[in-house]
């Protein structure tokens, strides 16, 4: 059990207490041991306090297992009468995977209720909140907000947008290349900058890449859990998705011979042989159309995996496929690991971006943070304008 004593926890609406700061902070903690593992449902933590007492917590681990509110709850026993709960995001109150929670919280008899925001779902969407206050139970909602939104980006953008956020990974050297002329680019990164791109991967629903990376690397892209980058070995593995506009895909690629799922996106149906093969291997094929320079229509493409619930699309590619996605305006999000070495002129560039002839029409982006991982430099950049497909 938790204690924090000698605080005073009468408020007004909204007029939050240190205590109420605390418990909350603590659900916030707790909210984040699912972010590997409960997509696509959003990470939620819960905390159940009475008497300036914690009585009960809980976090949501995986989808269709009970929600945070429910886990708090079985703690807390019948000590949950006229407790207060602090949740990170408002209880549902509609039947989906698992039963709504805000009946579970009348039945308990929780006397208040303080959640950090409103749940973006529109199937909630503030009806869990007048759920609970038609039933007389106090509700506040706002506390620590922008810690809660941080949480769910990508869950926010999908229910919000309709559509998910997409990530752009890429790693170069200070002079901004990213391999040798001949290829060579193991390794540019530090262990501690790779182990930072595992978590990456452990929090996004899919991994984009192009033919072009699958052919040349042979990559696996899955989630590696280890000690050095403390994933759970229960983390989630993300859906592959691979470019393949001219059907070269291979049957016998390593992301078709790992755990998880792959979708091979191309312009036109493979030959027979190579689809049955593909499908054998277990690879989901879907067509898309062309844009104007004979490439796969990432508009198109998002607007597809929009129909799926992906929260965040990580993407992991070379030049060309890069500067695609940054001309195409799918990008929300652009992290770049720089390594302080020097590769020299006639290395391999970060991004293709033909056609840029003036500086008026340069991609602008706007710098969002910075981190130091291991030797490395992590940026975190947004792009000025985004197309909203």
């Amino acid at each position: 059990m938790c204690t924090l004593s000698g605080v005073h926890t009468s408020l007004t609406m909204h007029a939050f207490s240190a205590a109420d700061r605390h418990f909350m902070a603590h659900a916030l903690q707790l909210a984040a041991k699912g972010r590997y593992t409960s997509d696509p449902n959003p990470c939620v933590g819960a905390v159940l306090a009475k008497n300036q007492t914690i009585i009960g917590t809980g976090y949501h681990r995986r989808a269709g297992e009970p929600h945070a509110e429910c886990h708090a709850l079985d703690a807390a026993g019948a000590q949950a009468q006229g407790a207060t709960l602090y949740v990170t995001l408002e209880p549902c109150c509609h039947q989906g995977r698992t039963p709504p929670c805000t009946q579970a919280l009348i039945s308990a008899g929780v006397q208040r209720v303080v959640a950090a925001m409103q749940d973006p779902n529109p199937q909630v969407a503030g009806q869990g909140i007048a759920a609970l206050r038609a039933a007389g139970i106090s509700t506040e909602v706002g506390l620590l907000e922008t810690e809660a939104r941080s949480l769910n980006p990508g869950f926010i953008q999908r229910m919000t947008q309709g559509r998910p956020l997409v990530r752009l990974k890429l790693a170069m050297s200070l002079d901004g290349r990213t391999a040798m002329a001949s290829g060579e680019s193991q390794w540019i990164t530090s262990p501690e900058a790779r182990a930072d791109v595992q978590r990456l991967r452990a929090v996004s629903s899919a991994i984009l890449t192009g033919i072009g990376t699958i052919l040349a690397d042979d990559p696996a892209l899955t989630v590696r859990p280890d000690r050095l980058n403390g994933i759970p070995t229960d983390s989630h593995q993300p859906l592959r998705i691979i470019l393949d506009s001219q059907s070269r895909m291979p049957p016998q690629a390593r992301v078709l011979r790992v755990p998880g799922h792959t979708l091979v996106a191309t312009s036109s149906h493979p030959p027979d042989t190579q689809r049955r093969a593909l499908q054998t291997a277990g690879a989901e094929i879907i067509c898309l159309p062309l844009s104007e320079h004979s490439h796969l229509s990432l508009p198109h493409l998002i607007t597809h995996l929009s129909t799926r619930e992906l929260n965040t699309i990580l993407i992991e590619c070379g030049p060309t496929l890069a500067g695609s996605v940054l001309q195409a305006g799918i990008v929300d999000e652009l992290i770049v690991y720089l390594a302080p070495c020097l590769l020299g002129d006639q290395a391999r560039g970060l991004v293709t971006l033909p056609g840029l002839q003036q500086l008026t029409q340069r991609l602008t982006l706007k710098l969002v943070s910075t981190q130091q991982i291991g030797p490395d430099l992590r940026l975190t950049l947004h792009p000025e304008s985004t197309n909203q497909i």
